[in-house]
Parts: structure tokens; C-alpha cells; sequence
């Protein structure tokens, strides 16, 4: 009782700052397709692990939620022009982003790793120098920085502005690898029908001054109480199940 009174005391009062005793609806900015975590349905519909993990927290304060769809490069200054009050898109905790965003707690701590067509043996990076390999990005993640940082000089890097580009690119034969957050390598590229693809090397999740801490939802820095809202709604819904139900739904038992 104590838990959800809180929680609704502050979906009342502090929505986006606001001092108002008037709930509001929350804006939450999203850059899609990046399948499985947002993505559109054939229909149009918007759904993912992100998107029903965000209703599901706004559900549990008690607010309203509006999807606002928004290029990733563009995402941060959108959040801070006020286009929305909150990101949730798969946006990995680090220092550099916390100096322009205040984090939730991390609600998902997937890694990286390397994606190649099955019949390309490239090894792994560590095993091998990628001299005049062409590797794939999305541009502006950590996946970029990571990649352009390590390997920049004796690999051409490809930057793309979604991952369903990257794939295309993949499928013609213009990449000899990818490097992603491993969900969504597995969703667009292993399960393919496309291509045959396999994952290269082990899962990387270190140096964390790349991979971070988890992805977390962003809020403008003045917004506490609101990221606070999540961050009580986010352990309810651990506690009680309901994130592991929509969990499994999306990654099964991994």
C-alpha cells in the first residue's frame, strides 16, 4: 500500500516537473525499428520489449504514455527541446551520457557482439587483425564509438542510421561483419530468413567505459522525482513477475 500510494502521489503531482495536481500524459522518445526492443508490427503498431516495458511502468504509476518516434542521433536533443519528457530506447548507461541525462536504474544489461555470414571466416578480433574487412555500425551507439576506437584505423567502418539498413547491407554482401547489441543482432540477422549468419568470438560487455552499465531510461536532469516514479514502478514489476513475463516474451529463457 505504502509503495503504490507513493507512486501515485507522485504520477499526480510531478509528471515531467510539473508542480500541477493534474496527471499528465508522459512523452516517451523511441528510435525504431531496432527488433526486438521497438519495433512496428505489419499493421503499424508499435511494440517491443521497450514498448511494453514502458507501459507496463506507466501503468504501475498510473499515467498515461504517448510513443514519440525520433532518430537517434536526434534523441537526446529532443529530450532536452522538450518533444518528449523521457527516452526509453535501448540507450546504454555511461558517464558521457550523464553528463547531458539523468539514468534510471538499468532495466535490461544485454552485450555486444560480432555477426558474420556463415560461410566468412574472419575468426574473432581478438585473434585477428581486420585490415581491409568492412565492418558495420549504427551510428552514434556505443557499438560505433567501440568499433571506431579499436579498429577505425585498419578496418573500413560503415555507419548506419538503423540497424535494418546495416542488414541490408548485410544480406548484399557489402559488410563482412556487423557489430550489435546481441538481442537484436540474434532478431534481425541470426533468425533471418534472409541470410545465414553466426555470431563471431565471445559476447563483449567489457571495457565498461564503452558498454556501460544496462540500458536505462533518460530523463532531463532536473526531473528526479519522475525517474525516481520509474525506478519504483521498474521494482514492483520485477518483484510481482511481470517483467519476467514480458521478458520471456521477447528472449525466451536467454
Amino acid at each position: 500500500m505504502k509503495q503504490l500510494l507513493s507512486l501515485g502521489m507522485i504520477g499526480a503531482t510531478l509528471i515531467a516537473g510539473s508542480a500541477s495536481a493534474e496527471v499528465r500524459d508522459i512523452r516517451i522518445g523511441v528510435d525504431v525499428p531496432y527488433e526486438p526492443m521497438e519495433f512496428r508490427t505489419p499493421d503499424g503498431e508499435l511494440t517491443g520489449f521497450d514498448i511494453e516495458l514502458g507501459n507496463a511502468m506507466c501503468a504501475e504509476i498510473g499515467i498515461q504514455c504517448e510513443w514519440v518516434v525520433q532518430g537517434w542521433d536526434g534523441i537526446i536533443p529532443g529530450l532536452q527541446a522538450r518533444k518528449y519528457d523521457a527516452i526509453m530506447s535501448s540507450m546504454t548507461i555511461n558517464e558521457q551520457r550523464r553528463e547531458q541525462v539523468l539514468f534510471s536504474d538499468p532495466y535490461i544489461t544485454p552485450p555486444s557482439a560480432w555477426f558474420a555470414p556463415a560461410d566468412v571466416e574472419i575468426g574473432t578480433p581478438s585473434d585477428v587483425t581486420l585490415e581491409g574487412l568492412t565492418l558495420g555500425v549504427q551510428r552514434g551507439t556505443l557499438q560505433d564509438n567501440y568499433v571506431t576506437d579499436m579498429y577505425g584505423d585498419v578496418a573500413d567502418v560503415n555507419r548506419y542510421a538503423t540497424a535494418d539498413d546495416m542488414v541490408l547491407d548485410m544480406d548484399s554482401g557489402r559488410l563482412d561483419a556487423a557489430f550489435l547489441d546481441f538481442p537484436i543482432g540474434k532478431s534481425t540477422l541470426l533468425e533471418s530468413e534472409a541470410g545465414d549468419y553466426k555470431v563471431v568470438g565471445k559476447k563483449i560487455t567489457e571495457p565498461k567505459e564503452y558498454f556501460g552499465e544496462g540500458f536505462g531510461l533518460a530523463f532531463r536532469q532536473r526531473d528526479k522525482e519522475l525517474a525516481a516514479a520509474f525506478n519504483e514502478a521498474l521494482a514492483t514489476l520485477q518483484a510481482d513477475g511481470t517483467y519476467d513475463e514480458i521478458h520471456a516474451r521477447y528472449f525466451g529463457e536467454d
